[in-house]
C-alpha cells in the first residue's frame, strides 16, 4: 500500500514539475490588439469647439467610423492634407488630444484660386493654439515639420491629377506624403469614385478619382494598401456627374482606403 501511495505521489510530483517546465517554455499569450470603434471618438465628436456646420454634416460623413478606420490614437502627430474648411482638422484635434499635434495643410494653389481658403484655415486653427499648426505651401511640398503617425486626405486625391497642376505633381505630392510618415505610418484616402478606367480625365471633368489610377500611383510610391471600406458607398451614383452638381452633391459614391508605409524600405518588419 505504501509503495502504491509513494508511486502515486512520485507521479504527481513529476507531472507537476513537467507542467511547470512546459509552462515556462511556452510563449506568453499575445497582447490584445487595440480596439477601434466609433464610440472611441465620442468625446472628439462632441467637442464644443466644433461648429454647428460640422455637426450638421456628421450624419453623412460618419466621423466616428472614419476615425476608427484610420485608427487614430491619443497623443499622435497627424496631418490633414488639403484641409478645406477644417472639418477633419477639428475632429483630429479632439481625437489626438492636447498631447498630440495636428498639422492642417492648405495648398497655396488653392488659396490663389480662392482666397477664402486662407481665412477658413485661420478660423479652423484658432480654437486650438499649440495643438493645431497651420501649414501653407505648394501642393506637392507640404513640408510637415516632423514625422507623422497618420495623414488623412479627404476628397482631394483627384486634385493632384487635374490639368492645371504642373506635370509630375501627383508623383511628387504622393512621395512627399510617403516621406512625411513614420515607418509604419498610415495614409487614409477618401475620394469620389470615377467610372472605372476613366483615368486622369475624370479628375478634370467631374472631380472624381479612378481607383485603378489611385492604387497604381500610391503603391508605386511604396504604400501598401492595408484595408478598404464601403463606409461611403452609394451604389445608385452612376459616377458620371460632376461632384458639384446639386443633383449628386453630398451623395456621391466614395472609396475609403487605409495604406501603410512599410516599417523598412523592403516592407520587412
Amino acid at each position: 500500500m505504501r509503495l502504491i501511495i509513494a508511486a502515486a505521489l512520485a507521479a504527481t510530483i513529476a507531472a507537476t514539475m513537467l507542467a511547470s517546465c512546459t509552462d515556462a517554455q511556452q510563449p506568453a499569450p499575445p497582447e490584445e490588439t487595440a480596439s477601434y470603434s466609433a464610440a472611441t471618438y465620442a468625446a472628439a465628436i462632441a467637442d464644443s469647439r466644433r461648429p454647428q456646420a460640422d455637426t450638421d454634416r456628421d450624419a453623412a460623413r460618419m466621423p466616428g467610423e472614419l476615425l476608427a478606420f484610420a485608427q487614430i490614437d491619443s497623443g499622435e502627430a497627424v496631418g490633414d492634407y488639403i484641409m478645406g474648411g477644417g472639418y477633419l482638422t477639428r475632429l483630429l484635434a479632439g481625437a489626438v488630444g492636447e498631447q498630440g499635434k495636428v498639422y492642417a495643410f492648405q495648398p497655396t494653389e488653392f488659396i490663389a484660386f480662392r482666397a477664402d481658403y486662407a481665412s477658413e484655415q485661420d478660423t479652423a486653427v484658432a480654437p486650438y493654439p499649440g495643438l493645431v499648426v497651420p501649414l501653407r505651401a505648394a501642393i506637392a511640398a507640404p513640408g510637415f515639420p516632423e514625422p507623422l503617425d497618420t495623414i488623412i486626405t479627404a476628397q482631394n486625391l483627384h486634385d493632384l491629377f487635374i490639368g492645371p497642376m504642373p506635370a509630375g505633381t501627383s508623383d511628387a505630392a504622393i512621395k512627399a506624403l510617403y516621406d512625411a510618415l513614420k515607418p509604419g505610418g498610415v495614409l487614409v484616402v477618401v475620394d469620389h469614385r470615377a467610372v472605372a478606367g476613366s483615368g486622369a480625365a475624370a479628375a478634370d471633368s467631374v472631380h472624381r478619382m479612378d481607383e485603378a489610377l489611385a492604387r497604381a500611383a500610391l503603391t508605386s510610391a511604396g504604400f501598401v494598401l492595408e484595408a478598404t471600406s464601403e463606409l461611403y458607398a452609394q451604389p445608385d451614383d452612376p459616377r458620371t456627374a460632376n461632384v458639384f452638381d446639386p443633383a449628386i452633391r453630398g451623395a456621391t459614391d466614395q472609396f475609403l482606403w487605409r495604406l501603410r508605409k512599410p516599417e523598412t524600405a523592403n516592407g520587412a518588419e
